[in-house]
């Protein structure tokens, strides 16, 4: 695995030098290394929902119109919800200790095609996510400039997302410990404001459920019992719904340091104690200054300044812009929970050959940089197509998140009632889901009732497109794998066969030896089937000329799916061995002397690459080989759906003077 090196052209000396340098896989103190401890999860996961209180709070305050008293019910209502799903949320990690998060709690406890669809509304809302957050950081800054410079708003919110990009290509630890000051900035003052507000107004406080009480009793003898819940659940279930990213840990729980359901729920618990804390400090902030609607400030702002009004200038004014600005850059830092979790949550689809497998792919970094940079493209892509509108953005926000809550409740619901005889914890386990997919089923609704003629339909819309797209690739894959299975059994046939004529026996096979002054033919593999079987007989059958000795390389490429761990990674690297161990079998048995090498990596080309001064070292006439599927019927996508690596690798090995075949493997109907 470890050959001797090459010299490194200079286009991977620009991309380490960008994104830095290749990680060390094979040191198991590298998942130590790159994986997060609870305070650095509540950063890159709970900026998404720590950035809501920006808005959040104010959504719900505002749809209480002139009964802005009944803050207080609003208040306690989401502060219940958020504890309430956070603690569901704990449970799924409890039961789904290596990664939970929406698409595999719909996909084990209900059924695949539901956990399709809780994964494809994630993406959605993620993709929203990213670009909501970076509009309305943009909308925050530019309010501090003058009105002249505001044409070249769209133009930062897009350089905001480039770099974004970049940096979480580098890592996530990297990205997360980049953006750590602006996200304890925002922490830090806003607590102190909170603080500074409930001590300023400590006498004021029981006025305030004083006058939630009246204030309720007025609103129902004004216009009626039915329509002044009317007014608080509508508050509620708009402010409530823009509080999403709950969800976030139990979905990144393989980034988190071991233990990491421990490490999940530690996390768990900053994020909902923080974010009640602000959602229920602003709420009772607006109702204690009885702040007014300003249409050229937020609500915050109005706080802010009504809070510090006698402080000394030299104090207040500073402390005000400083809070208001790391208001705004948090909510460029809150994108970073999209460009955590929907590369990881698309890697899991392809890996589930919902999307195409190339997006469980892991780069030299150990990041989904394909998953990070469709993310970032596509978020450009809306950004510029939407113009940067917050108003628009948030119409077609928080609609997916709270598909997926449902479906996941719905789920974690099915399983107690399954265990009830198995579990005594059952009951427990019941009602929290239950009530949590009671909250969640209303809000869901309420938000598509609401939202649904402002904007809300292009949202399901463009959900239902992407489900109707996995469906379709994963027919593709289905049917791919099942005309390979044959294309195992035909050359399991024909390997036999030939077996059978040659009748090479145990004794001939201790004796095969190699032949240091014959051909060498090199045939890479990327596992044991069909396809590197067909490869090894059509070398034998159409250039036996070129193959006195057989050297198989294995090419184990590391994807989302076996890069979980130490464990998971010595297991793969183990499965990688016995793949040559298999083929140098079958070689033998058809008379071969053969040997196998194997590498482990994240690029198939460059792999190959490393390993030639390794493998030609001795061999005086090596021939590389390699097979590429044919398929009788040309697909839609084939090349974004199947990878053409050989060409890649030919293209490589002729720059070195060396001798490339690629074997045409005929995919049977």
């Amino acid at each position: 695995m470890n050959g001797k090196s090459i010299k490194m052209p200079s286009d991977r000396q620009l991309k380490e030098f960008v994104l830095g340098k290749a990680r060390d896989f094979s040191d198991s103190r590298t998942f130590h290394k790159i994986s997060l401890v609870a305070v650095l999860a509540w950063i890159g996961l709970g900026t998404d929902g720590i950035s809501s209180s920006a808005y959040g709070p104010e959504e719900a305050f505002r749809y209480l119109g002139q009964h802005r008293e009944l803050a207080l019910f609003v208040a306690l209502g989401t502060i219940f919800t958020i504890f309430i799903i956070s603690t569901s949320y704990k449970q799924i990690i409890k039961l789904f200790p290596h990664g939970g998060g929406g698409y595999l709690v719909a996909s084990k406890l209900l059924s695949p095609t539901v956990g399709m669809i809780s994964g494809s509304a994630l993406l959605i809302d993620y993709l929203l996510t990213i670009t909501l957050s970076i509009s309305s950081g943009a909308d925050a800054i530019f309010s501090f400039l003058p009105a002249h410079l505001h044409s070249f708003k769209l133009l930062v919110a897009v350089l905001a997302l480039v770099l974004l990009i970049i940096i979480n290509m580098r890592g996530v630890k990297e990205s997360v410990l980049s953006l750590t000051p602006i996200f304890f900035l925002f922490i830090a003052t806003h607590v102190f404001i909170i603080f500074y507000i409930f001590i300023s107004k400590v006498g004021e406080l029981t006025d305030v459920a004083a006058r939630s009480t009246t204030g309720f009793g007025a609103s129902v003898s004004q216009i009626g019992f039915f329509a002044t819940m009317l007014i608080i659940l509508k508050a509620y279930s708009m402010g409530a719904g823009t509080f999403t990213g709950i969800e976030a840990v139990s979905n990144g729980l393989p980034i988190l340091r071991d233990p990491k359901p421990v490490t999940a729920r530690k996390t768990m618990n900053l994020m909902a104690v923080s974010l009640s804390f602000l959602v229920f400090g602003l709420l009772m902030g607006y109702a204690l200054y009885n702040v007014e609607v300003n249409p050229l400030k937020t609500l915050n702002a109005v706080l802010l300044e009504a809070s510090t009004g006698n402080w000394n200038r030299l104090i207040g004014y500073p402390f005000v812009t400083i809070t208001l600005f790391s208001e705004a850059a948090l909510l460029f830092v809150a994108a970073q929970t999209g460009f955590l979790d929907g590369p990881r949550i698309m890697a899991n689809m392809a890996a589930d050959q919902w999307l195409p497998k190339r997006f469980a792919s892991l780069s030299d970094r150990l990041v989904n940089q394909r998953g990070v940079m469709m993310m970032g493209v596509a978020a450009i892509i809306l950004m510029i197509l939407s113009r940067g509108k917050v108003s628009l953005l948030v119409v077609l926000y928080s609609i997916n998140v709270f598909i997926t809550f449902t479906l996941s409740q719905t789920g974690m619901v099915r399983h107690w009632w399954m265990v009830r005889k198995n579990d005594k914890n059952w009951k427990k386990g019941i009602i929290v889901n239950g009530i949590g997919l009671i909250l969640t089923s209303f809000i869901l609704a309420s938000v598509i009732i609401i939202k649904f003629r402002e904007g809300g339909w292009m949202t399901l819309l463009i959900t239902s497109t992407l489900v109707l797209i996995s469906f379709r690739i994963r027919k593709h894959y289905y049917t791919v794998k099942c005309r390979l299975q044959n294309l195992r059994v035909i050359a399991m046939k024909k390997f036999k066969e030939i077996c059978v004529d040659r009748g090479i026996t145990d004794e001939q096979i201790r004796e095969l030896h190699y032949d240091k002054d014959g051909p060498t033919a090199i045939i890479l593999v990327s596992g044991f089937g069909g396809t590197g079987l067909t490869s090894l007989m059509k070398v034998i059958e159409k250039f036996p000329g070129t193959c006195a000795n057989i050297i198989f390389l294995r090419i184990g490429i590391l994807n989302s799916k076996n890069f979980k761990g130490s464990k998971e990674m010595q297991e793969f690297k183990e499965s990688v061995i016995r793949d040559g161990q298999k083929y140098v079998w079958h070689a033998n048995k058809l008379g071969y002397y053969a040997r196998s090498f194997w590498t482990i990596g994240t690029d198939p080309v460059y792999e190959v690459e490393r390993m030639i001064p390794r493998l030609i070292r001795n061999i005086h006439q090596p021939t590389f080989f390699g097979g590429q599927l044919v398929f009788a019927k040309r697909y839609s996508f084939e090349g974004l759906l199947h990878n053409h690596t050989i060409f890649m690798v030919q293209r490589k090995l002729f720059k070195q003077e060396l001798p490339v075949i690629i074997l045409p493997i005929n995919v049977p109907d």
